[in-house]
């Protein structure tokens, strides 16, 4: 895919720390504390204006609606959590929370699937940690009539809808890219090195998967993918057993892979290929200094909108369409910014 003229405008979130009293603000909940946030008219699908398909879902009827992202420390997820708000603001008929982990981590994450069925919800909006993980959690939601929609990463369980990425070939054109940067620069062959998340992060792997297959008949020596989780220690110390194994190039499978590659990069000096995934502005940075070459631009916003409208539907017994939806994806580079 050739790059595209990218503007983006990343959006603030005022947080205000407060008790666990009723408030009809949305949502933010993490462990042992919760953060209100007042719903504000941000990106997404529409472009800022309401459009036709929110106005035919308006209802008398308040439904009670959460996001649960595998984590909260990306800008990734507050991302889709502002996608989910602006719809949410726009029906004017939702009780919005977003109620996941602090960190990756099934547990917590099947706590905040079964903390939703105690609390009643209508319906569910779900960027799973895996295709399995959370399954049991996901059954005691469907058993109580909950609707389930997964942006980003879905599991393997029955839902209403699935918005994402192509993440399979979103990372082949990061790997195309990167082959192309390398050509440039007269570079076939050498190591490459890949920074993951987990082994059960489903977008991440099938990135990967994609990744490594724009590889296949060339020159370049794949190395094997090194999983880093949250801790951004062990990503420091990858891409420094990277750089000793004299790797030409790194792929960054997320947000989190890609700024702490950038990082160390910056932070040693290494002259070597960086192309990632989403647009942070961290990331963005990076892309600025000719750090990173290049990532991947998803539409974290579209998922949650769209997500939220589709989980709207399904509550009103509406047309939701296609089971799967493709977000879509958009090569950044420094010509972009």
């Amino acid at each position: 895919m050739s790059g595209k003229k990218f503007f983006t405008g990343l959006l603030s979130l005022s947080l205000i720390f407060t008790g666990c009293g009723a408030s009809s603000e949305p949502e933010i909940i993490m462990p042992d504390k919760t953060v209100k946030t007042a719903v504000s008219g941000t990106g997404g699908a529409s472009g800022g204006k309401e459009d036709a398909s929110v106005q035919n879902s308006q209802s008398t009827d308040t439904y009670k609606i959460w996001l649960i992202t595998m984590d909260q420390q990306d800008q990734y997820w507050l991302d889709i959590n502002n996608g989910c708000s602006k719809a949410a603001d726009e029906l004017g008929n939702i009780e919005y929370t977003w109620n996941s982990p602090d960190v990756n981590d099934d547990e917590k994450q099947k706590q905040c699937i079964n903390d939703a069925v105690e609390a009643g919800v209508s319906a569910i909006i779900v960027a799973a940690n895996g295709p399995t993980n959370v399954n049991d959690a996901l059954q005691n939601a469907e058993d109580a009539g909950i609707k389930i929609v997964f942006v980003d990463s879905a599991a393997d369980f029955n839902c209403v809808q699935k918005l994402a990425t192509d993440n399979e070939a979103a990372g082949k054109t990061a790997g195309e890219k990167m082959i192309e940067d390398l050509k440039a620069a007269n570079i076939t062959k050498g190591n490459i090195g890949i920074l993951g998340v987990t082994k059960d992060t489903a977008s991440c792997i099938a990135r990967e998967k994609g990744f490594r297959s724009a590889f296949k008949g060339t020159g370049f020596k794949l190395l094997d993918t090194f999983y880093m989780g949250t801790d951004i220690q062990a990503a420091k110390k990858a891409v420094d057993t990277f750089a000793s194994k004299k790797c030409v190039g790194i792929f960054g499978a997320n947000e989190g892979t890609t700024s702490a590659i950038g990082s160390r990069i910056k932070e040693k000096g290494n002259n070597i290929e960086v192309v990632g995934f989403d647009t942070s502005d961290t990331v963005l940075g990076y892309i600025s200094e000719g750090i990173i070459s290049a990532t991947m631009a998803q539409n974290p916003d579209v998922m949650g909108y769209e997500g939220l409208k589709t989980a709207v539907k399904a509550l009103q017994g509406e047309d939701t369409g296609e089971k799967s939806v493709d977000t879509g994806v958009s090569v950044i580079t420094k010509e972009d910014i």
